[in-house]
């Protein structure tokens, strides 16, 4: 059985938390952002380092980039 609980439900169990017990749910919470981030960031370097060995990309100065970003 896959339960689901909105956002909203959360926020109303939060408050029946004690200060203490917020303060440890709001770490444990930004570790675990912290660590989505992390694996986030550590795929997206695998893909450019891919592309790069493909051959994909090519080099550019930042007025390169900038130009192309304004066009």
């Amino acid at each position: 059985m896959n339960h689901t609980i909105s956002l909203n439900e959360i926020l109303e169990k939060d408050d029946r938390l004690s200060l203490e017990e917020q303060e440890t749910l709001l770490e444990i919470l930004n570790r675990r952002v912290m660590n989505k981030r992390r694996v986030e960031l550590a795929k997206d370097i695998q893909d450019a380092q891919r592309e790069f060995r493909e051959e994909k990309t090519r080099t550019a100065t930042p007025d390169e980039l900038m130009n192309e970003m304004m066009e």
